[in-house]
């Protein structure tokens, strides 16, 4: 089969959705990514407040990774000023994408023009134009209110939604995902990266219109708060309650050589920072996924030098059996 003739679409944010496009771009598809609007942290939060754009931060990440990330165009929308007054923790990517908005007089203009700058292999396509914020409930019924906030929540998060509540998608993001060939959801943040693109309605519309395999690529650890005490079924499941209900056919879970300890956490230390908790795919956890009419697919795919991430070449290895 000629991949060179397929479209692969990307989903999501954050660091997990950049190693997705290198992987589909490796795989020889004609690859798009379909990054959240709902970034309000950082350098993005901060020119989200000053100049009213939408954020530059996953946009700009995923340019890199379609483009030459190791070139000194790439290294430059990379690189962070360290100090400087209004310019300390800025990546010199977002400046330049806030100056093409301003030029261009739009964001998507912004994104088309870096694009040929970093001549991309592929498109970047915000999944809305409008102006979200993201809202969540915890387990305790507290309401946490903004990306950046929730994804250092002290408890973990049942439900999010966006403020306005039915956001319009952005055209070419719904037109790439109805006409996809294959569309990978994840890995990245649950609740901050991956679900803030299903609450826009076009976007879950497309997915459960596309003919597209569609894949979810579940986490290999847990985030403290935002999904402590998720097991993968768990994962499946917040995506289902928020607009993937039937859009879903496989599921990558990690099933690592290493075992959870009795208390069911994989005590996984990196260096000397907090235990890391392993997304727990067990043959119990499993099963609840194949009812679900879910297809699971099981592989080391961690990173043995930061099992908190996915490792790239293994997750390439099984994508690529997959789309094959």
């Amino acid at each position: 089969m000629n991949n060179a003739r397929r479209a692969g679409v990307a989903i999501g944010g954050g660091t997990g959705l950049p190693g997705v496009l290198r992987c589909l771009v490796e795989l020889g598809l004609e690859t798009s990514a379909v990054v959240t609007m709902a970034d309000d942290g950082g350098s993005s939060g901060t020119l989200r407040r000053e100049l009213g754009m939408l954020p530059p931060g996953d946009v700009r990440n995923c340019l890199v990774a379609l483009g030459d990330a190791e070139g000194v165009l790439g290294q430059l929308f990379q690189y962070r000023f360290p100090h400087g007054q209004g310019l300390a923790g800025h990546a010199l990517g977002n400046l330049v994408i806030a100056a093409l908005a301003d030029i261009t007089g739009s964001f998507p203009g912004a994104i088309e023009e870096a694009e040929r700058l970093l001549g991309t292999c592929g498109h970047v396509l915000p999944s809305t134009l409008e102006d979200v914020s993201l809202h969540a409930t915890d387990a305790a019924g507290h309401t946490v209110s903004g990306q950046a906030r929730i994804a250092v929540s002290d408890g973990p998060v049942t439900h999010v939604r966006l403020e306005p509540a039915a956001p319009a998608a952005f055209e070419p993001a719904m037109r790439a995902v109805r006409d996809a060939d294959v569309v990978v959801i994840g890995p990245g943040s649950l609740f901050t990266s991956l679900v803030p693109n299903l609450l826009v309605p076009g976007i879950a519309a497309a997915l459960q219109e596309t003919a597209a395999q569609r894949i979810h690529v579940c986490n290999v650890a847990n985030q403290r708060g935002e999904t402590s005490g998720m097991d993968a079924a768990d994962h499946v499941q917040a995506l289902l309650d928020h607009g993937l209900a039937g859009a879903i056919d496989t599921v990558v879970v990690n099933v690592p050589d290493r075992s959870p300890d009795r208390s069911g956490h994989c005590l996984l230390c990196d260096d000397e920072r907090e235990p890391i908790e392993a997304v727990e795919a067990g043959p119990d956890t499993i099963g609840r996924i194949e009812a679900l009419g879910i297809a699971v697919v099981t592989a080391d795919v961690v990173d043995p030098a930061d099992v908190r991430h996915h490792s790239h070449h293994k997750l390439c290895r099984v994508l690529g059996r997959l789309v094959a």
